[in-house]
């Protein structure tokens, strides 16, 4: 994001924005502009003729893992349940996922997918076999003995999977266990998966378990972490396992395949260097379609609910390093990808906090959900909207029951998360034509636990153009402060303006069992005309303001 400072920005937004007003409005409303512009704090300026690349819908896609409540009282409740299925899968959630619509989802991990034998969850479920969970020897779950987070009875397989992602209107990203498996155990899933009907014997073991037609998955994982659970290689040596596995043996079956490299953990720069630099030694990039990156972020308590101010700007500003993390790893990308081929996969990213706040034990690293954590994915999708030109796809870590959630789900009981309201907030940008857009605010100020002064953005967020649609989010960052801001239009000029807005009186709001609707989203109409309007973003909030231009 280009910067420029406050004083220029504001002496251009006034000046300019006051002409444009004047051009298009009588002299009365280009004088009502000014003394509002005069009240406000904060101006943001959207530069409709300088697009900064489409929006892939697959930035807001999504992750499940094999791990503690996500699939089995998340996602899988079973055919014979009680609770309202579709053959198995929790109705509620399905019916609620769709309307965010996801356009991708990531399965079975994680750290999981380096354990998984895609081969135990096909067949007959009762023939199946029980294996031990990649997150069995977590302390927390050996205490609760044999259950589904432990020993994985593995009900819910390829074919439940892909049939959740029908349900849901989103494309399977598979992960491939490289770690145990060898090349041809990959090659021979992606035939279960895509091979013709007929055409060959693993289509028609996919058709004897009913699914005579193939499911065109497209996205691969090649691994997940190589560098650490996934293996723990080089990236010499992992880039050598990367060639192996999508040698020429593997068939595309008219299916456009996608490998995704297994990325750096977080900032570790060398990581990327030298995985590219082996890969273009060998001419190989070009196999290459995403580069995985992964980032988790927290304040120094960790705490879900317990946090002061203090570690409120804390975990946004971890967050807030996502920005740095896509552009230093893509210049170093493109010192063997002049061309930048190869685009970010952020396939894990979210907060992460203590496991104090789970709604139940069997929900490893299940945490609440606060308004925090809503700007947390508000600032993320932002920076991933304002990179469209290096970010293909991201994937919230995770779905349901685990870190950042957009759901938690408990037997019959069933919740929206801050965070799947944000999701809904944002679906406008999917596909969208990102435009560029600045913002000047005060920066907010605080002393960390080590007494060192820090800062971090007072508004950010980003806009993109639909037809005659421009769709601005921002986030607020300051925990009691709200903006009066300015809002410039350059290149166009506002019909109407739709406003909604996600906010809390308490930082610590959360939504329960008991109360689900203590955050959620509020929607008003504000009196909008010509190129200038100054709208308030209280505090704390994620806001999306939707502009039909005239």
């Amino acid at each position: 994001m280009r910067q420029i400072s406050r004083r220029d920005f504001v002496e251009q937004s006034l000046v300019g924005g006051l002409a444009i007003a004047g051009a298009g409005a009588t002299r009365a409303a280009a004088f009502g502009a000014r003394a509002r512009s005069r009240l406000a704090d904060a101006h943001i300026e959207l530069l409709l003729d300088e697009p900064t690349g489409t929006i892939a819908p697959e930035i807001y896609g999504h992750f499940v893992e094999e791990l503690g409540g996500v699939v089995y009282d998340g996602i899988w409740v079973g055919e014979n349940s009680k609770i309202p299925n579709y053959n198995g899968v929790r109705k509620a959630l399905v019916d609620a996922f769709r309307a965010v619509r996801p356009s991708v989802v990531r399965w079975p991990g994680g750290c999981a997918a380096d354990d998984y034998d895609w081969r135990d969850g096909i067949g007959p479920r009762a023939k199946r076999p029980r294996r031990t969970n990649f997150w069995a020897n977590d302390p927390s779950l050996k205490k609760l003995g044999a259950t589904p987070q432990s020993y994985d009875p593995n009900e819910f397989g390829t074919q439940e999977f892909l049939r959740f992602c029908k349900l849901v209107q989103a494309q399977p990203y598979l992960a491939v266990n490289l770690r145990q498996l060898p090349p041809r155990q990959f090659v021979e899933w992606v035939e279960f998966c895509n091979s013709p009907a007929g055409s060959t014997s693993q289509a028609e073991l996919r058709a004897s378990y009913g699914d005579r037609e193939p499911f065109g998955v497209r996205f691969w994982g090649v691994g997940n972490e190589a560098w650490g659970c996934g293996g723990d290689f080089t990236p010499e040596a992992y880039a050598s396992e990367f060639r192996r596995f999508t040698a020429g043996g593997v068939h595309d079956f008219g299916v456009k395949l996608a490998f995704i490299g297994s990325g750096p953990n977080g900032g570790d720069l060398e990581w990327t260097r030298r995985f590219f630099a082996s890969m273009a030694e060998r001419n190989a990039l070009g196999r290459m379609w995403g580069w995985a990156l992964h980032h988790y972020s927290n304040a120094p308590d960790r705490e879900a609910l317990a946090f002061n101010t203090t570690n409120w700007y804390e975990c946004l500003r971890s967050a807030n390093q996502m920005e740095s993390l896509i552009t230093s790893h893509w210049q170093v990308m493109g010192q063997f990808d002049r061309d930048h081929r190869v685009k970010f996969a952020v396939d894990e990213w979210g907060a992460w906090y203590r496991q104090n706040t789970n709604v139940d034990p069997t929900h490893l690293f299940g945490q609440q959900s606060t308004i925090r954590d809503a700007l947390v994915a508000g600032l993320t999708l932002d920076t991933f909207n304002r990179h469209a030109d290096k970010v293909a796809m991201a994937n919230v870590a995770q779905l349901v029951n685990c870190i950042q959630s957009l759901f938690l789900a408990h037997e019959d009981r069933f919740l929206l998360t801050p965070t799947y309201h944000v999701f809904a907030m944002y679906a406008a940008h999917q596909g969208a034509q990102g435009v560029r857009a600045l913002f000047a605010a005060p920066h907010v100020a605080w002393t960390d636990a080590q007494q060192r002064p820090r800062e971090l953005w007072g508004l950010n967020g980003s806009a993109s153009l639909n037809g005659r649609v421009l769709t601005l989010t921002v986030t607020n960052s300051h925990a009691t402060d709200a903006r009066d801001t300015e809002v410039a239009l350059r290149g166009g000029s506002a019909r109407s303006v739709k406003v909604t807005t996600l906010s809390a009186a308490d930082i610590h709001a959360h939504n329960t069992f008991e109360s689900p609707a203590t955050v959620t989203p509020v929607e008003t109409e504000i009196s909008a005309s010509g190129s200038t309007l100054v709208h308030r973003f209280p505090a704390a909030s994620v806001t999306k303001l939707r502009i039909e231009l005239s």
